[in-house]
Protein backbone atom coordinates (compact mmCIF):
# COMPACT_ATOMS: atom_id res chain seq x y z
CA UNK A 1 0.00 0.00 0.00
CA UNK A 2 0.93 3.40 -1.10
CA UNK A 3 1.84 6.00 1.99
CA UNK A 4 -0.45 8.57 2.20
CA UNK A 5 0.37 11.86 1.37
CA UNK A 6 -2.36 13.86 3.24
CA UNK A 7 -4.12 12.53 6.28
CA UNK A 8 -7.00 14.14 7.62
CA UNK A 9 -8.26 13.68 11.56
CA UNK A 10 -11.54 15.35 12.72
CA UNK A 11 -13.54 14.46 15.84
CA UNK A 12 -15.43 16.63 18.63
CA UNK A 13 -13.51 17.99 22.42
CA UNK A 14 -11.72 15.22 24.09
CA UNK A 15 -12.83 12.57 20.95
CA UNK A 16 -9.13 11.09 20.77
CA UNK A 17 -8.52 13.30 17.43
CA UNK A 18 -4.89 14.02 18.82
CA UNK A 19 -3.59 10.80 20.39
CA UNK A 20 -5.03 9.14 17.45
CA UNK A 21 -3.11 11.36 14.87
CA UNK A 22 -0.01 10.75 17.01
CA UNK A 23 -0.46 6.89 16.95
CA UNK A 24 -0.92 7.30 13.06
CA UNK A 25 2.39 9.90 13.24
CA UNK A 26 4.17 7.12 14.97
CA UNK A 27 3.69 4.32 12.59
CA UNK A 28 4.45 6.29 9.74
CA UNK A 29 7.20 8.51 11.18
CA UNK A 30 8.70 6.38 14.18
CA UNK A 31 10.88 8.51 15.78
CA UNK A 32 11.21 10.93 12.87
CA UNK A 33 7.84 13.16 13.35
CA UNK A 34 7.62 17.24 13.40
CA UNK A 35 4.91 17.94 15.43
CA UNK A 36 3.36 21.21 13.93
CA UNK A 37 1.63 23.20 17.18
CA UNK A 38 -0.79 25.71 16.62
CA UNK A 39 -2.02 26.66 20.08
CA UNK A 40 -1.11 30.19 21.54
CA UNK A 41 -1.31 30.43 25.65
CA UNK A 42 -2.92 33.60 26.27
CA UNK A 43 -3.54 31.96 29.50
CA UNK A 44 -2.51 29.82 32.60
CA UNK A 45 -4.75 26.77 31.83
CA UNK A 46 -3.73 26.94 28.01
CA UNK A 47 -0.02 27.12 29.12
CA UNK A 48 -0.46 24.04 31.55
CA UNK A 49 -2.14 22.38 28.69
CA UNK A 50 0.76 22.84 26.13
CA UNK A 51 3.24 21.97 28.73
CA UNK A 52 1.00 18.28 29.06
CA UNK A 53 1.12 17.61 25.50
CA UNK A 54 4.61 18.77 24.93
CA UNK A 55 5.43 16.52 27.99
CA UNK A 56 3.64 13.19 26.57
CA UNK A 57 5.18 13.52 23.20
CA UNK A 58 7.63 11.45 22.32
CA UNK A 59 11.23 13.09 22.77
CA UNK A 60 12.82 12.41 19.51
CA UNK A 61 9.95 14.28 18.03
CA UNK A 62 10.70 17.68 17.03
CA UNK A 63 8.05 20.33 17.74
CA UNK A 64 7.28 24.09 15.94
CA UNK A 65 5.06 26.03 17.59
CA UNK A 66 3.58 28.28 14.52
CA UNK A 67 0.14 30.17 15.44
CA UNK A 68 0.21 31.59 11.81
CA UNK A 69 2.26 30.74 8.96
CA UNK A 70 1.64 26.99 9.16
CA UNK A 71 2.41 26.70 5.78
CA UNK A 72 5.58 28.22 5.37
CA UNK A 73 7.02 25.61 8.04
CA UNK A 74 5.58 23.16 6.66
CA UNK A 75 7.28 24.08 3.13
CA UNK A 76 10.58 24.06 5.09
CA UNK A 77 10.17 20.33 6.80
CA UNK A 78 10.51 16.65 5.31
CA UNK A 79 9.32 13.73 6.54
CA UNK A 80 5.79 13.10 8.56
CA UNK A 81 4.43 16.27 10.05
CA UNK A 82 1.51 16.25 12.79
CA UNK A 83 -0.09 19.51 12.09
CA UNK A 84 -2.62 20.10 15.31
CA UNK A 85 -4.44 21.88 14.40
CA UNK A 86 -6.46 23.26 12.29
CA UNK A 87 -9.22 24.44 14.62
CA UNK A 88 -7.09 26.68 16.65
CA UNK A 89 -5.51 27.81 13.31
CA UNK A 90 -8.54 29.56 11.85
CA UNK A 91 -9.49 30.98 15.27
CA UNK A 92 -5.76 32.62 15.14
CA UNK A 93 -6.00 33.71 11.56
CA UNK A 94 -9.87 35.27 12.71
CA UNK A 95 -8.34 36.66 15.43
CA UNK A 96 -5.77 38.35 13.75
CA UNK A 97 -8.43 39.56 11.56
CA UNK A 98 -8.35 38.09 8.35
CA UNK A 99 -11.62 37.48 6.08
CA UNK A 100 -13.00 34.55 5.27
CA UNK A 101 -11.83 34.78 1.55
CA UNK A 102 -8.14 34.96 2.99
CA UNK A 103 -8.58 31.94 5.66
CA UNK A 104 -10.35 29.87 2.87
CA UNK A 105 -7.21 30.92 0.62
CA UNK A 106 -4.31 29.99 3.48
CA UNK A 107 -6.09 26.27 3.57
CA UNK A 108 -5.97 26.09 -0.14
CA UNK A 109 -2.10 27.05 -0.15
CA UNK A 110 -1.63 24.40 2.73
CA UNK A 111 -3.01 22.09 0.50
CA UNK A 112 -0.75 23.03 -2.23
CA UNK A 113 2.39 23.23 -0.40
CA UNK A 114 1.65 19.36 0.99
CA UNK A 115 0.79 18.10 -2.54
CA UNK A 116 4.25 19.93 -3.71
CA UNK A 117 5.80 18.13 -0.87
CA UNK A 118 4.52 15.00 -2.53
CA UNK A 119 4.89 12.02 -0.51
CA UNK A 120 8.12 11.16 -0.94
CA UNK A 121 10.53 12.40 0.08
CA UNK A 122 8.48 15.31 1.60
CA UNK A 123 6.64 12.71 3.81
CA UNK A 124 2.84 12.39 5.38
CA UNK A 125 0.86 15.52 6.56
CA UNK A 126 -1.63 14.73 9.36
CA UNK A 127 -4.03 17.24 9.57
CA UNK A 128 -5.71 17.41 13.37
CA UNK A 129 -9.27 19.70 13.18
CA UNK A 130 -12.52 19.60 15.46
CA UNK A 131 -15.45 19.05 14.37
CA UNK A 132 -17.70 22.13 15.50
CA UNK A 133 -21.02 21.60 13.04
CA UNK A 134 -22.37 18.54 15.18
CA UNK A 135 -24.17 21.15 18.22
CA UNK A 136 -26.65 23.65 18.20
CA UNK A 137 -26.61 26.69 16.05
CA UNK A 138 -24.30 29.51 18.00
CA UNK A 139 -26.09 32.21 19.29
CA UNK A 140 -23.28 35.00 18.18
CA UNK A 141 -22.37 35.83 14.94
CA UNK A 142 -18.58 35.59 15.48
CA UNK A 143 -19.24 31.82 16.55
CA UNK A 144 -21.61 31.14 13.81
CA UNK A 145 -18.59 32.50 11.28
CA UNK A 146 -16.02 30.34 13.10
CA UNK A 147 -17.80 27.33 12.66
CA UNK A 148 -18.82 28.26 9.30
CA UNK A 149 -15.06 29.31 8.29
CA UNK A 150 -13.68 25.97 9.99
CA UNK A 151 -16.72 24.14 8.42
CA UNK A 152 -15.21 25.66 4.70
CA UNK A 153 -11.45 24.52 5.44
CA UNK A 154 -12.52 20.80 7.07
CA UNK A 155 -14.53 20.26 3.69
CA UNK A 156 -11.38 21.82 1.85
CA UNK A 157 -9.00 19.56 3.61
CA UNK A 158 -10.90 16.76 3.97
CA UNK A 159 -11.89 16.55 0.45
CA UNK A 160 -8.07 16.93 -1.18
CA UNK A 161 -6.93 14.06 1.62
CA UNK A 162 -5.56 10.55 1.28
CA UNK A 163 -7.51 9.32 4.31
CA UNK A 164 -10.08 10.87 6.89
CA UNK A 165 -11.08 9.78 9.99
CA UNK A 166 -13.78 10.69 12.72
CA UNK A 167 -13.27 10.27 16.13
CA UNK A 168 -16.49 9.61 18.69
CA UNK A 169 -15.61 8.57 22.09
CA UNK A 170 -12.00 7.64 21.29
CA UNK A 171 -12.75 5.15 18.42
CA UNK A 172 -12.03 5.30 15.15
CA UNK A 173 -13.99 5.52 12.26
CA UNK A 174 -12.69 5.66 8.51
CA UNK A 175 -13.87 8.10 6.07
CA UNK A 176 -11.98 7.42 2.87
Amino acid sequence: MNEPGLIYVTGGARSGKSSFAERRAAELGGERVTYLATAQAFDAEMTERIGRHRRERPASWRTLEEPLSVTSVLESVEGVVLLDCLSLWVSNLMLRGDPDEDILAAADALIGAQSRRGRAPGGPLIAVSNEVGLGIVPDNALARRYRDTLGRVNQRVAAASDEAWLLVSGLSVRLK
